[in-house]
């Protein structure tokens, strides 16, 4: 059972579940998906690893994220925040759609700008970062769509196939994002 925690345009994003398991060892063993990902590509994992990691990781307070198709209450991908560092306000994002059918359709935008108005406008972060792949074009125009800005490379950080690809760091803060969710509840739950 999925809960409607973040709600936009085309996704949901709601606390995940032990049932998410399979869907997650299925994804993370997908070539296609995980070469545009990080590490998840060396390790191959199971139903039962999945499991594990998901029951650890509910034992304590985490920012991770299932990313569930509006309509349908498909789980689609996960998206989450790590590296959280409160003094300085900033964190890392990283961020899977899993089902590939919905890749290059907006959701995984969609699925950014809530967590992005999550880390701003609830957790009160200033720097959101992530890393991604130069060949990653089509991640890569998501997270400009959505206001991230190149900040630096890793020159041929990615050696795939015998070719050697640089990683890009980006980042966004938080005076570059306009909320797409957070000040609008604030607004209806507060009268002015």
């Amino acid at each position: 059972m999925y809960f409607r925690k973040l709600i936009g345009q085309k996704v949901y994003l709601s606390p995940y579940t032990v049932d998410d398991a399979e869907k997650w060892a299925e994804w993370f063993n997908d070539l296609q998906t995980t070469l545009l990902l990080g590490d998840e590509v060396y390790t191959p994992t199971s139903v039962e690893a999945e499991r594990e990691f998901i029951t650890q990781s509910l034992k304590k307070p985490n920012h991770f994220f299932g990313i569930i198709e509006k309509d349908t209450d498909q789980a689609i991908g996960r998206i989450g925040l790590f590296n959280i560092n409160m003094v300085d306000r900033h964190a890392m994002v990283g961020i899977i759609i899993g089902e590939k059918n919905f890749w290059g359709k907006g959701f995984g935008q969609d699925s950014m700008s809530l967590i992005l108005d999550y880390a701003f406008n609830i957790l009160n972060l200033n720097n959101v970062m992530l890393g991604t792949f130069e060949f990653n074009r089509r991640s890569m125009a998501c997270f400009k769509k959505v206001g991230f800005k190149e900040m630096g490379r890793r020159r041929q950080a990615r050696i795939i196939a015998g070719k050697k690809y640089d990683v890009i760091m980006m980042d966004i803060l938080a005076e570059e994002f306009k909320s797409v969710l957070v000040k609008n509840v604030m607004e209806k739950i507060i009268p002015r």
